[in-house]
């Protein structure tokens, strides 16, 4: 990592976080405690990958991040409703999250099931206002949708579920996980470079080709770190995928291999970048930074 790239890294959060507080404080809210549960949440912290390649994705067309903002908070309200559904008990079981309760743990479950729901339809108010920016938000909204869907991290939570407690092949796993996790990553990448108006067809190719390669990077480090961290370091149950018998990277190739795994694809997806100048370099340095995170 460069000083360079973790100053990008450390104002890209900023930006975000102070663009959802705003979303926040705009919003119509006649039910305080939705809104507490809310709040609690979403500015609870976070690495924040997913508007940091919204905004990278605009920065290697050299886009304005202020075109970009709408879709970095889209992104991460709809990955952080996924965290409070995927935590309930009828699904993950976690009571930790980022470090504090979880929200059906601080709150309660209804108010986290509909706090979840909350959020995901402020995704979509918030990437389709009028004035949000440059770009085709009529196909940006389109990317998100089919990224949060059946097509995408819905489709892969119901195949993760379904193959809990049971042997799954490498190619399953995969798809799984491209699903799961890869489909919102994939779609981040796009919106930042969709947020341009300037993105050519064989670049969107040349991007998606690269955030294919890292959302299954860092789906194979969340497995590796579930193995190897702890709680503290975590923010989350360090082991409660091998503790729930979960299908993931380290149970089927071992742990060396599994990194050996997240090792190549990262650098694949660099590899897909070759096209791009040095405005792309955010996004070259965040595929290493997923491979080399610990928490």
């Amino acid at each position: 990592m460069t000083d360079t790239f973790e100053q990008f890294q450390a104002a890209c959060r900023r930006r975000v976080d102070e663009s959802m507080k705003r979303c926040l404080d705009a919003a119509d809210f006649p039910c305080p405690g939705l809104e507490e549960a809310i709040r609690h949440v979403l500015l609870a912290g976070g690495k924040r990958v997913r508007p940091l390649l919204v905004y990278a994705g605009c920065h290697a067309l050299g886009g304005d991040f202020e075109d970009a903002d709408a879709a970095a908070c889209a992104v991460e309200f709809i990955h952080v409703y996924s965290l409070v559904h995927d935590d309930l008990p009828a699904l993950d079981d976690d009571d930790l999250r980022r470090g504090r309760p979880s929200l059906h743990k601080a709150f309660d479950e209804a108010t986290a099931i509909l706090a979840g729901d909350a959020l995901q339809t402020m995704a979509f108010e918030i990437l389709s206002r009028p004035h949000a920016g440059k770009g085709d938000r009529l196909r940006m909204t389109h990317e998100l949708t089919r990224a949060a869907g059946p097509a995408g991290m819905v489709g892969g939570q119901v195949r993760d579920l379904a193959a809990d407690g049971r042997r799954i092949s490498l190619e399953e796993l995969e798809t799984t996980h491209l699903l799961k996790t890869g489909a919102l990553i994939q779609a981040s990448v796009l919106l930042g470079a969709l947020s341009t108006d300037r993105a050519t067809p064989a670049q969107l190719e040349r991007l998606r080709e690269y955030a294919r390669n890292i959302g299954l990077a860092f789906q194979i480090q969340d497995d590796i770190l579930d193995e190897v961290s702890d709680t503290g370091t975590l923010g989350k149950p360090q082991g409660s995928d091998r503790d729930g018998d979960k299908a993931t990277y380290v149970a089927l190739l071992g742990l060396d291999s599994a990194r050996a795994r997240a090792a190549q694809l990262a650098t694949s997806a660099a590899g897909a970048l070759g096209e791009f100048g040095a405005n792309a370099d955010p996004l070259r340095h965040l595929a290493e930074y997923i491979v080399e995170r610990v928490n």
